[in-house]
Parts: structure tokens; C-alpha cells; sequence
């Protein structure tokens, strides 16, 4: 007798559907599984017939072939156990074959029967509901993830036994719901906030404003004085994310088996901080069949890279497109995939080896060649890809031990909300554009008109600094965002003069 099953897989960051046909025949005892399956795939037949043993049914007995539709795209993982088992639980007039047709459904299975979480659930949801489905069952661990597509019925099932009995009548479950609302209504409160940093006013002030228009930042400064403080409160200033950018972000996650067991979505900005031994493949995403890497877990969020120079040069050259496109293509033998990567670079590093080239109180023990080579650690291209150099000063006694606090992170958020509406307001009829990092040559054209006062400050600093055409975008990018901050609809001569200043760090320090 011949079953059909409707489950879905993961490629890249979206799903297809999958089609599972089960026949069960007569012959010698054996269970064949065609269709691209991998190992996982491959060993689903011994975890199914012992599932469907434990949970009281009777294996069939004879040959018995699966297919994966569609055959000539390669099949990863557990999640088939599931739809494979009810697929066989079908062929022996268990199962009503108009149920099959409503529903799809994924899951790993326990030799007990238990159904265990599987990663990848959310765009595997959303694919189904494109598809047509009426429901998914999935995992109780996965009800919230796959509940916030609208549309698609969610049943949440602990056993196999419980999946059966629902699909031939015998047992009702309540379709799960979330209310995004409410998921969304999360207090903004951070642990970190920029009430404890003291001092840095010039380091917080870039901080805001790379916050406000999605920049890039590198902080240089010897030991001790707040860059890495800084950098990870800069996600406490960040505005709330948006739906479409809790989904992206989301399956991103999901894909990569990181987001938490019952956790509907992630409305918060990630912030991802990778130790500077990670390959290349961890940041950018890879494997024999490409996970995303660090730059994509860190999508609409920031990745903060501490003690720059440390990091192997070939992994930080890898890092120079998907800083210029906002995504990352994996080329493999098997499948090439492309990632979404919009994030905030924000990087540390020391001035020199030591860490004291420069310091008032603290004599460099570094020679100039020296010096050098640790600087040349980083190339001028990568530099260029970074909006604001920002040097941190050591801080003094007086601000260590005043008792004036600054802006809280609330407060400087506040600011930051206001300023992004304005871009919001700006781009609304561009799609691919949500924030003034994102303008290319033609936006900008369009968008940032300048005076002539500030053109001849731009003019007078391009010619004394020799800066690069992409310094010269980022410049005039940056004060666009100052002029909102400051809510002035044409960027003043002072505002230019204070973007300018953000970009001499990489020609007194590099040159």
C-alpha cells in the first residue's frame, strides 16, 4: 500500500516543501530510503521502527521503500522521523489519507516515541503555509517558534502515539497561538547600561551616533579604558526591532540551532561577540552543508569584535564583502548558499602591542617596527568599511569618582528612536534601505545635498587627508546622521566638520 506524508526542509534560510511516499510490500524484511538522504536520514529507519514498537503499534513486516521528494536535493538531518512514521503508520490503514493531505509535520524521534525539537522550525512554518497546509505538528518545544506564522495551525504532539491518535480522530489538540504583542511588549531593560560608564563623553557621542545610523565603530585605546564597556552597551541604545526584522533574525537562529527551547522570537538586537581564534568559517558560515556564521547571527544586531589586531588577517579580510552588501554567499560542493548579514561592526583594539602608544601616564615599550607590524594587522580596505575611528582616552580621576552620572541608556535610545524615524520617514518608497549606513552613490546624491559651506569643509579635508572615495561616502554618511540627531534637514558645515573628524584617526595612526 502506498502513503503520502507533507513534511519541509531547510535550505539556506528558507524552506521547501517535502514529499514522502511510503510503500509497504511484501519481500524480505528491509527498509530502503531513497531521495538524497545523509546519514541522519539514513539512520531515521532504525529509530522509527523502534519508535513505532515502543509506542504500542506493530511494525510492518516486509520491504518497505521511502522516498524524498524532491529527489535530486540533498536531505540533512532528524527532522523526517516524524512524517516517516506516520507515513508507515498510513500504509496499514491507521491513518485516513485526507488527514495526510491537511496536515504537514516534522519532528525527531525517540526510541521511546517521544518527539524531541529540531532546529529550522519557523522557516519550515512559513514554507507550509505557502504551500497550502492547514497545520503543522511539531514538537511541544518548538509550539512558540512555529506559532508566530499567521495563517498555518500549529499542533504541538510529545509522542508519536499522541500524532496518530490526532490525525485518525481519536485525540483533539488545541492549536497553539502566540500573542506577538505581548511577545513584543518585553520591558527594553538591559543589564548593561551607559549610566555606568564614566567619563568617554567623546567615545559615547560616536556611539550614539554609529546607533542611530547603523556605522560601523572601531575604538582604539590602551588597556583599561572603557572600549569594550562601551561597545557592549551599544545594544541597550539600539531601537526595538520591527516584525519583519524578529522574523529574519529568527530563522537565522533557528537554522542554527541556537535559539532557546520555547522561545517564540527574538525581539531583542543580537549581540554577538566571537573570541579572536574563530576561523573564517565561523564568521562568515560554512561546513560540507553551510551553516550561518557569526556575522549572520548577528543580523540587525551588532557583532563586536574585541582586540582587533589578534584575529587572524585572513578572517578579517573575509569580512570586507559582506560589511559592503550585507549578505554572504557559500559556495560549497554540495549546495551555495546566501545568508543576510546587516550588522554594526564594532571593534576594540590597542594602539600598539603593549597598549600604551600614546598613553599620557604610561611609557610604550614597543619599537617603531614594531609598532608598525601591529598596526599593519589591519589593511586600509577593511578601515575604509569602518565609519568612525574613535580614539578612547585614559580617563581621569575626576570623572572616575564624580558622582554626576551621564545619560542612561533609556535616555540616549530616546534620542536614537527619534533620529531613525526620520530615516525611516526618509526611505519609506526604498525597500533594501532602512537606516543611512544602507545609502549607496545614488542616495546619497539624492539624500545629502550640501552646502556650499559644507563642501568647501569636505573639499578642504579630502585634499589635506587624502581620504579614499569610500571614506568620502562614509564621511558625508555620517554627518547625515548627526544632522539628524540633531533634527536638521541640511547637514551643517559643523556637523561635517565633526563626521571629518571620526575618519583622522585611520590616516594619523595607519600612514
Amino acid at each position: 500500500m502506498l502513503a503520502k506524508v507533507y513534511s519541509g526542509a531547510v535550505y539556506g534560510v528558507d524552506a521547501y516543501p517535502v514529499e514522502i511516499e511510503v510503500n509497504a510490500g511484501h519481500g524480505d524484511p528491509s527498509v530502503v530510503i531513497v531521495g538524497l538522504p545523509d546519514t541522519a536520514v539514513k539512520e531515521s529507519k532504525d529509530r522509527v521502527h523502534t519508535a513505532i514498537s515502543n509506542s504500542g503499534f506493530r511494525p510492518h513486516i516486509g520491504r518497505t521503500t521511502i522516498n524524498l521528494a524532491p529527489a535530486d536535493v540533498k536531505k540533512e538531518g532528524p527532522c523526517f522521523d516524524l512524517p516517516i512514521a506516520i507515513g508507515i503508520l498510513a500504509t496499514q490503514d491507521h491513518l485516513p489519507p485526507e488527514k495526510l493531505n491537511e496536515f504537514a509535520m516534522i519532528g525527531e524521534l525517540a526510541l521511546s516515541g517521544e518527539v524531541r525539537r529540531i532546529k529550522g522550525v519557523l522557516p519550515i512554518a512559513l514554507a507550509m503555509r505557502k504551500s497550502g497546509r492547514r497545520g503543522l505538528l511539531v514538537p511541544v518545544d518548538n509550539a512558540e517558534e512555529a506559532a508566530v506564522v499567521k495563517g498555518l495551525e500549529v499542533y504541538p504532539v510529545q509522542n508519536l502515539r499522541e500524532a496518530a491518535d490526532f490525525l485518525a480522530g481519536k485525540t483533539p489538540i488545541s492549536p497553539y497561538h502566540v500573542d506577538l504583542e505581548q511577545t513584543f511588549s518585553i520591558p527594553m531593560d538591559y543589564e548593561d547600561d551607559f549610566v555606568d560608564v564614566k567619563g568617554q563623553e567623546s567615545a559615547k557621542r560616536a556611539a550614539e551616533i554609529a546607533a542611530t545610523g547603523g556605522h560601523n565603530l572601531l575604538l582604539i585605546g590602551s588597556p583599561g579604558t572603557g572600549k569594550s564597556m562601551i561597545a557592549k552597551r551599544i545594544a541597550s541604545i539600539l531601537p526595538p526591532m520591527t516584525i519583519e526584522e524578529a522574523l529574519e533574525t529568527t530563522k537565522i537562529h533557528s537554522i542554527a540551532g541556537v535559539l532557546s527551547s520555547h522561545q517564540a522570537l527574538i525581539v531583542r538586537r543580537p549581540f554577538r561577540s566571537p573570541h579572536h581564534t574563530i576561523s573564517d568559517a565561523g564568521l562568515l558560515g560554512g561546513g560540507t552543508h553551510p551553516m550561518p556564521g557569526e556575522v549572520s547571527l548577528a543580523h540587525r544586531g551588532v557583532l563586536f569584535l574585541d582586540e582587533l589586531p589578534e584575529f587572524h588577517r585572513n578572517v578579517l579580510e573575509v569580512m570586507r564583502q559582506p560589511l559592503e552588501d550585507g549578505h554572504v554567499t557559500i559556495s560549497r560542493a554540495a549546495a551555495t548558499v546566501t545568508f543576510p548579514c546587516h550588522f554594526m561592526l564594532i571593534a576594540a583594539m590597542n594602539p600598539c602591542a603593549c597598549g600604551y602608544y600614546g598613553d599620557a601616564k604610561r611609557e610604550c615599550r614597543c619599537k617603531p617596527n614594531q609598532i608598525q607590524n601591529y598596526r599593519n594587522k589591519i589593511s586600509g580596505p577593511l578601515l575604509d568599511r569602518i565609519d568612525l575611528h574613535v580614539e578612547v582616552p585614559t580617563i581621569r580621576y575626576q570623572d572616575l569618582s564624580g558622582i554626576t552620572p551621564g545619560d542612561s541608556s533609556a535616555t540616549i535610545r530616546s534620542r536614537v528612536i527619534a533620529a531613525r524615524q526620520i530615516q525611516r520617514d526618509r526611505f519609506k518608497s526604498l525597500r533594501r534601505i532602512h537606516n543611512n549606513a544602507g545609502m549607496r552613490t545614488k542616495e546619497i546624491q539624492r539624500f545629502c545635498p550640501l552646502a556650499k559651506e559644507s563642501q568647501e569643509v569636505l573639499k578642504m579635508a579630502i585634499n589635506e587627508l587624502n581620504f579614499s572615495a569610500r571614506a568620502y561616502d562614509r564621511i558625508i554618511k555620517v554627518a547625515r546622521t548627526i544632522a539628524d540627531l540633531d533634527n536638521q534637514e541640511h547637514i551643517q558645515p559643523h556637523q561635517m566638520s565633526e563626521a571629518i573628524q571620526y575618519r583622522t584617526l585611520d590616516r594619523q595612526l595607519w600612514v
